[in-house]
């Protein structure tokens, strides 16, 4: 397994792994996400075939500096406990530390135990039980 950050010109290798998306990829959003530098998309491969991936958004605010917001974990359902969600998750805090972030976080649900043994083995800590509150615009 090797795990490849992807860059503005892997739009087709995004597209190659859109078995691991919960809707297929858009085409202009693929291109979008990886021409912000802020953005950070890496992708596990076993035996060349895309197994799972890890998104993250580097997030910055005038008093706290830049943070990584963990927003996507996704491992193919025949790959899953090999420890690919946990290599995927130490790649972007590995990241985030090169890029100069002073932390990371994910939300997740108290009932998703799959997400949660998968952070706490990658070294992550429970901070709170927070409510969530979204604004749905459509598509």
């Amino acid at each position: 397994m090797n795990i490849e950050r992807m860059g503005p010109d892997d739009h087709g290798r995004v597209i190659a792994a859109r078995h691991l998306f919960d809707y297929p990829p858009r085409p202009a959003a693929v291109n979008r996400f990886l021409a912000d530098s802020n953005h950070h998309l890496l992708i596990a491969y076993s035996n060349d075939v895309p197994a799972g991936f890890v998104s993250g958004v580097e997030v910055t605010h005038p008093d706290k500096g830049a943070e990584m917001f963990l927003y996507e974990l996704a491992v193919d359902e025949g790959h899953r406990r090999q420890g690919i969600g946990t290599a995927l998750v130490q790649a972007l805090r590995d990241l985030a530390r090169e890029q100069g972030c002073y932390g990371m976080w994910v939300l997740t649900d108290d009932d998703n135990a799959a997400a949660g043994a998968t952070y706490r083995k990658a070294g992550g800590e429970v901070e709170s039980q927070p409510l969530m509150f979204s604004w749905r615009f459509g598509t």
